[in-house]
């Protein structure tokens, strides 16, 4: 047993810290720990405060809690910190998207081809990626040895980003290959017999090997395709990965794309809600159309109300799950959500999330596979080294060993997919580094939608006035490098 400091940057995302805390509870080996919730928000961090310690109580676990809203009293003595923080959340995120629609580009000006997903913005998302930095920055300064694990959006630019400005420990997660399990139950497959690897970058990861008893697993994808595609149906506006689209990029490539790698296409399926709804399904067109991000929302809007009510009453038993169905409606409560709260309910089910074991492997020497980012260092021999990879790895307490990635990507991903996006997040990174703002202007340049370089530059414009990004604009004035 070996206590640690976990610190929890933007621990008021309910869900997430939560799970994080279920996690902790249920893993023996770090009982003792000090976990430091750090939010902006107190009423956010107040709420994830009471039901954590009552969760503890319950669990009958040994945990110790700190809460603050300071950054630096959350990071002293630190051994790991998880970063989850938005910083300004998703009415910002809103905000910038509405302006981008403004000027004419659909979803917003960081929908980029190869880049979809809502939350991931890398052009207007200054005060984000500066915070990643300035973490970085004083974790070297108040907790030099502690592994930052970078779990807020986006991963892929933000961990090259703290590599480049930063010697702190960092890897990034993300549980989108996670989408294999998908494919595994639709097939009917035992996963205990099935042999996969994935890799590439975050939100950009390939299904290279899948095999199942030794035999070609590929072939079972394809029988599956030929035999029941044409009656898939999502679930929800997230349940992507057999999905036409999924399919479609599969027959391009030759591999599969995993998790949120479906949504992070070109605009061949993204052009309009009409094409959306053709290749991610009926009704919502996939998590990232206008219809599938507002039941997004609305979900979020549900659990926080949810976690409201829960926090402020008591004498609720969390490990009973009547204790949340009884707020909502009868009938209101969506499958997804059950299942969620299935896991706290349970006494020994883990959430799945990676940063609790990853955690254990290190401090205990418990190894375990995980999948990581991390920088390349000829695990991808297409890929120059120093970029961050999603590589699968076996983690233990002299740190990460990744796997001989075999077979390797075939030169149709590599260079139609994974080398173009690499180079979005340089130009995105070459901005930001720089303060050079004709950077932002010339990659909207080579978007689809842009129709004049006058509307490139008053989009950035607009979106450089709002009054939360006067550090951005003064960046940019100014030329400052970070």
């Amino acid at each position: 047993m070996a206590p640690v400091k976990i610190s929890i940057i933007g621990a008021g995302s309910a869900v997430f810290s939560m799970r994080l805390v279920n996690d902790l509870c249920k893993t023996s080996g770090l009982a003792g720990s000090l976990v430091s919730l750090m939010d902006i928000d107190e009423k956010r961090l107040n709420a994830v405060h009471n039901l954590a310690t009552r969760y503890v109580k319950e669990l009958g676990a040994d945990l110790r809690f700190e809460k603050t809203t300071q950054l630096e009293v959350s990071l002293r003595d630190a051994d790991f910190v998880i970063n989850t923080a938005m910083v300004g959340g998703h009415s910002y995120l809103e905000k910038a998207r509405r302006i981008g629609e403004k000027h004419g580009y659909y979803r917003g000006i960081d929908t980029q081809e190869l880049n979809m997903v809502s939350d991931y913005y890398t052009l207007s998302n200054f005060n984000q990626l500066k915070f990643f930095v300035d973490l970085a920055k004083l974790m070297e300064n108040i907790c030099p040895n502690a592994w930052l694990l970078q779990t807020a959006n986006p991963v892929f630019e933000g961990t090259n980003l703290i590599k480049r400005c930063s010697d702190i420990k960092v890897v990034g997660f993300c549980h989108g290959h996670y989408g294999v399990h998908e494919i595994v139950e639709a097939l009917g497959l035992d996963i205990k017999r099935v042999d996969w690897q994935v890799v590439g970058f975050n939100h950009a990861i390939w299904l290279n090997r899948f095999s199942y008893d030794g035999e070609n697993g590929y072939d079972l994808i394809d029988k599956w395709i030929e035999e029941n595609s044409k009656d898939w149906k999502p679930k929800t506006p997230f349940d992507l990965q057999l999905s036409p689209a999924a399919i479609d990029m599969y027959r391009f490539y030759g591999l599969m794309p995993i998790g949120d790698t479906v949504r992070n296409s070109t605009w061949k399926y993204n052009y309009d809600l009409q094409l959306k709804k053709k290749w991610y399904g009926e009704p919502w067109g996939g998590a990232d159309s206008e219809i599938g991000w507002q039941w997004y929302q609305e979900r979020l809007k549900m659990i926080t109300e949810a976690i409201d009510y829960l926090s402020s009453n008591n004498a609720l038993k969390l490990l009973s799950l009547e204790s949340y169905l009884k707020f909502l409606p009868k009938g209101s409560v969506p499958e997804e959500l059950k299942e969620e709260i299935k896991i706290f309910t349970s006494k020994d089910a883990l959430s799945g999330e990676q940063h609790i074991p990853f955690i254990d492997a290190v401090v205990n020497n418990n190894a375990q596979r995980f999948v990581i980012n991390i920088p390349n260092k000829g695990y991808l021999s297409q890929i120059p080294d120093g970029v961050v990879v999603e590589v699968p790895a076996l983690v233990n307490k002299s740190g990460w060993h990744v796997e001989k990635i075999d077979p390797p990507l075939n030169e149709k991903v590599v260079k139609m997919y994974l080398i173009p996006r690499m180079l979005r997040m340089e130009w995105a990174l070459e901005a930001i580094m720089n303060g050079d703002k004709e950077i932002l202007v010339e990659i909207l340049l080579r978007d689809v939608r842009t129709q004049s370089y006058e509307q490139a530059v008053e989009v950035i414009e607009e979106i450089l006035s709002l009054p939360e990004n006067e550090p951005m604009r003064n960046h940019y004035s100014k030329k400052k490098r970070l």
